[in-house]
């Protein structure tokens, strides 16, 4: 059965490249320009892995996973982290958050497509 993948990022090109690259994998995508955006898909859809980047206006990764986490109908969403660069803090933050591990940005098409099959 073909896993759906969410990704949420605010950069369209991100959203396109991830996209394309694991559709080429053979997974489903679907996308969101939005914390908000991403939380809804979440709520109706079966979504099998989340992809989400912490740099974004509005509602950034950390209070999109907060939300997440906090919402029964989705609390227990697998969620990986796509970010620039992790500090510790940060890294301490959504592990406590319960993140499902990181991909760094910009990502290389065979390190994501590992990173996903891996957490999947």
């Amino acid at each position: 059965m073909e896993k759906t993948i969410l990704v949420i990022d605010d950069d369209a090109m991100n959203l396109k490249m991830a996209e394309f690259i694991l559709s080429k994998a053979g997974y489903h995508v679907r996308k969101a320009d939005s914390g908000r955006s991403g939380i809804e898909i979440l709520k109706q859809e079966k979504i099998d892995l989340t992809l989400l980047d912490i740099e974004m206006p509005e509602m950034n990764g950390v209070e999109t996973l907060q939300a997440i986490r906090k919402d029964e109908a989705v609390c227990e969403s697998k969620v990986m982290v796509l970010a620039a660069s992790i500090d510790e803090e940060l890294r301490q933050t959504m592990n406590g958050l319960g993140a499902a591990g990181y991909i760094g940005k910009p990502f290389l098409p065979a390190d994501l497509q590992a990173q996903v099959a891996g957490a999947l």
